[in-house]
């Protein structure tokens, strides 16, 4: 049996204080490191994805090319890198960005309790997506998702409105 992944949790200076397993933490809402991969391509073109349709939260919902955990001891680089070959079935050199903490409870009754780290890329191919975790992607004009979002906030994971509503001029290379 599979032991469930930890989450590294931390205080509001981003230094680690401990490890828990990734349910309980959103269950009592800890504060926890994670990280937001946004990919480019040379027509400034954000790559998002679909969250599959299981995803214990926000299933279905379109966000950032990909995001997790880092694990114990990862860099915010090797994390990101990691999951986006999980995820969407490519890698390509990474930036850190920008990094906030926000909170945001769902209806199931986990909260996302995260100092997240964002991160930036470039890439011009399509993915290979991974469809236990991605139902769907596609590219989209930067303009185009922030009018998006305006009008159909509904459609978007939270942390991706928050990212977009306070760091877009963040993402950009």
């Amino acid at each position: 049996m599979k032991e469930e992944e930890k989450v590294i949790l931390v205080n509001e200076n981003d230094e680690q204080i401990g490890l828990m397993p990734k349910l309980e933490a959103h269950q009592k809402a800890m504060l926890h490191r994670a990280f937001s991969v946004f990919i480019i391509n040379d027509k400034n073109e954000l790559m998002l994805q679909q969250r599959a349709l299981h995803k214990y939260h926000s299933p279905g919902l379109w966000t950032n090319t990909c995001c997790s955990h880092q694990r114990d001891g990862e860099s915010n680089i090797e994390a990101g890198t990691r999951r986006l070959q999980e995820e969407m079935g490519f890698t390509t050199s990474l930036k850190d960005s920008v990094s906030f903490i926000y909170k945001a409870p769902f209806d199931n009754g986990l909260t996302e309790h995260e100092y997240d780290h964002v991160l930036i890329g470039t890439y011009h191919k399509d993915p290979v997506i991974n469809p236990d975790e991605v139902a769907d992607w596609k590219w989209m004009a930067i303009e185009s998702v922030k009018d998006d979002i305006l009008k159909h906030p509904e459609l978007y994971t939270e942390w991706f409105k928050i990212i977009f509503d306070k760091f877009y001029s963040h993402i950009t290379l």
